[in-house]
């Protein structure tokens, strides 16, 4: 019997290719392996994003751009978080075993704190519980579907420690394994994906390369890169290069080992690198670019995709729910 992973993306803002190396593509490729399962999680999205209209625009375009990047709804789950509202119960029962202090520390709140303090506000101005909460919920996600597996990024590794916490907390109190307790897979090799000002690709600092963009807003991307004042005929360190970061992502290693040459001995202008980078970053995307505006076309397809997804979450859900809820006396 394979193990089960399990995948959810905030629908929140446009997809760039750390998006694509860090989530989507690991994790579809975790579906050859195990019982995967992939949400799109828009009752998180709300902490952030409180434009109805823009919410279901990002999540159609999320899903869209799950399916474009290989995800086979028919060998895997792939369902809206808001269409299963199992979780929304389990997470009222998983408050009862969060403890507060445990949530005093999770990093986006702390960070929140720590603004409102330096700023002389009160510590919790302006943050609402449904981020205070946010682990809970990240929480019953997982175990919900009696999760074993959870690719994460470096910066979630504390959510799947907490919901371990949680997990053990109730099955101490009720004397049995009735939780599988969770463990991160995080991707070693795609944990910093620089943007194009040098600093992690993040859609908060605005320096992303998106995913599915035209050819021509690509190379705008790609020539944004920062890189340092070197002349041609310099040698250069491919190690310490962002263009280089990112192309070693994406081509082979025979392409690798030529652009590296190219660095270390020269001549190489910055704009040739850079032109480089573009050719084979539009390579890989423009396939998946067709996929997406084939699939983001019929909205009413995609619905549809994640209803039958739903489905087939609700069943694995419900019977946990029915499970946790006897084992809690309140069935």
């Amino acid at each position: 019997m394979k193990k089960v992973s399990l995948t959810g993306i905030k629908p929140t803002g446009t997809p760039h290719i750390g998006n694509y190396l860090g989530a989507f593509k690991p994790a579809i490729e975790l579906a050859k392996t195990y019982d995967a399962r992939y949400f799109i999680a828009d009752y998180h999205a709300l902490n952030t994003v409180k434009d109805p209209l823009i919410l279901r625009s990002q999540t159609l375009t999320i899903a869209a751009a799950w399916l474009a990047s290989g995800l086979d709804p028919e060998k895997v789950v792939f369902f809206k978080q808001s269409d299963t509202p199992e979780v929304l119960e389990l997470f009222v029962l998983l408050n009862c075993f969060a403890l507060k202090s445990r949530l005093n520390g999770a990093h986006a709140y702390k960070a929140l704190v720590d603004e409102n303090l330096a700023e002389g506000r009160d510590a919790d101005a302006k943050i609402n519980s449904g981020l205070f909460t946010y682990p809970v919920l990240m929480a019953a996600d997982i175990l919900l579907y009696d999760s074993e597996i959870v690719p994460v990024g470096k910066d979630q590794l504390q959510h799947i420690e907490i919901a371990v916490d949680i997990a053990e907390a109730f099955n101490r109190n009720y004397g049995g394994e009735f939780f599988t307790l969770p463990k991160a897979l995080e991707e070693k090799n795609t944990l910093n994906i620089p943007g194009t000002d040098g600093r992690k690709m993040s859609k908060s600092y605005d320096n992303v390369i998106p995913l599915f963009s035209d050819e021509k807003t690509l190379k705008k991307a790609v020539m944004k890169i920062i890189t340092t004042s070197q002349s041609i005929e310099e040698p250069k360190d491919p190690e310490t290069c962002n263009v280089f970061s990112i192309y070693r992502l994406f081509a082979k290693e025979n392409e690798i080992e030529s652009l590296r040459k190219r660095y270390l001995t020269g001549p190489l202008g910055w704009g040739e690198a850079k032109e480089a980078l573009y050719d084979i970053l539009n390579r890989e995307l423009r396939p998946l670019r067709e996929r997406y505006f084939d699939i983001i076309k019929d909205e009413e397809k995609i619905k549809a995709v994640l209803k039958q997804g739903a489905e087939k979450a609700r069943i694995i859900g419900s019977k946990k729910l029915a499970f946790i809820k006897k084992t809690m006396g309140i069935l």
